[in-house]
């Protein structure tokens, strides 16, 4: 522990009651997730699963607009909320009574969003999905305000400005809950925006000393958390293969090719020291926020398996296109995102800057394979992976 930790932080002490909310170090060695940030994660697992059921139904029952735009709709509200708590664990993580209390609210927050997954999907109504995304905000909001009464000068009025923005904002998905329905659409993208903007605001004079190494570690568990979406739905192909053994030869290469999608997915994320890019950059909002389209197609894999075994085993009103085209093309959209705002830094040269866009349109091609289309994508994903070792292992040219 660092000179500068407050005294009721670390895996070895006991919590106290109350500890003066200052920030740490962005230099603090050792620093790594805590056992409330983990059982914070947990909870969101159970709202990405619900997330992904629901896009799995409407998917499979020929109504893809809605699932999809369903699906970003409420995956919005899941990663916005973990992301603002993350960044603001790791610079002002006191892990004090009022501040475990105050995390133990946020939980209870993501539970009664996940609740109201089901009635935000099915009959477009997002007062529960909204009553817990304002819980998880107004307990953030909280934690902003005594971080800004620990703090004095500028940090002081970025903690303020945190907690004006999430209040305000707020107000406005209230405001919009007591609206017409017809509203929803239109009050949805301005208030999305301003929720966005908020970081943006506050840090505009003084930013904040997250760690480098605590935020790459929890945006890794997070990514080991929606990836274990598709081990779920491996393990569904598997089980129906099973109980269904006239289906038994579609189902096994489907569960074969989503584990190899996964598989690859992992290493692809996990091939670079992120922390070392982050380090190097201030307030990196763009790698920050585009993870929402890694982290939400990385789920929406799992759920496309999901398609690809009721498909097979004929419980889907789609064409075989369709359901491997729910596999492939949230695969796809992690290996470019994936590519553009986190491994790309450390790519050197043409060749292993090619690799994953062009491994991403193997894996779309992949699609028109019929009952193959999911082992072939897994197949080119792997390919993918090996060739970038390759790449990677290759002796640096000679300079004349």
């Amino acid at each position: 522990m660092s000179e500068n930790t407050p005294s009721g932080v670390g895996h070895g002490r006991s919590v106290v009651p109350l500890v003066p909310m200052t920030a740490r170090r962005r230099d603090e060695p050792h620093r790594t997730a805590t056992p409330l940030e983990l059982l914070f994660d947990l909870c969101f697992v159970v709202a990405v699963a619900q997330a992904g059921a629901r896009l799995v139904h409407a998917v499979a029952e020929g109504d893809p607009g809605h699932g999809v735009g369903g699906y970003f709709l409420v995956f919005f509200a899941i990663w916005w909320a973990w992301v603002n708590f993350t960044w603001f664990a790791s610079a002002y993580d006191t892990d004090d009574v009022p501040y475990r209390l105050a995390t133990l609210v946020q939980m209870a927050g993501v539970l009664v969003l996940a609740a109201g997954i089901p009635r935000a999907f099915d009959n477009g109504d997002y007062a529960v999905a909204i009553t817990g995304y304002v819980i998880m905000r107004a307990a953030l909001a909280f934690q902003w305000l005594r971080a800004a009464r620990g703090e004095t000068g500028p940090a002081r009025q970025t903690a303020l400005r945190y907690a004006a923005g999430l209040v305000v904002v707020q107000i406005g998905w209230v405001v919009l809950l007591l609206l017409p329905d017809a509203a929803w659409w239109w009050g949805f993208v301005p208030l999305a925006a301003a929720d966005l903007a908020v970081p943006a605001f506050a840090e505009q004079h003084y930013r904040t000393t997250w760690h480098p190494h605590h935020i790459a570690e929890r945006y890794g568990l997070f990514t080991i958390i929606v990836l274990g979406e598709t081990i779920a739905a491996a393990t569904v192909a598997v089980r129906s293969a099973l109980d269904d053994s006239a289906a038994l030869d579609e189902l096994l290469p489907i569960a074969a090719g989503g584990l190899l999608i996964v598989f690859a997915a992992f290493w692809i994320y996990f091939a670079v020291p992120i922390h070392e890019y982050l380090a190097t950059h201030q307030h990196p909002f763009l790698w920050a926020y585009s993870h929402y389209l890694i982290f939400g197609s990385a789920a929406a894999i799992g759920a496309g398996i999901e398609v690809a075994v009721e498909q097979a085993t004929h419980h889907a009103h789609i064409s075989t296109l369709a359901a491997s085209l729910a596999v492939t093309v949230p695969t796809a959209v992690f290996m470019i995102t994936t590519w553009a705002v986190h491994a790309r830094h450390f790519k050197r040269g043409t060749a292993q800057h090619a690799v994953l866009p062009v491994g991403a349109v193997l894996v779309l091609a992949s699609s028109f394979a019929g009952h193959w289309a999911v082992p072939l994508a897994g197949i080119a994903l792997a390919c993918t992976v090996a060739t970038g070792i390759w790449l990677a292992a290759r002796p640096a040219p000679a300079q004349p």
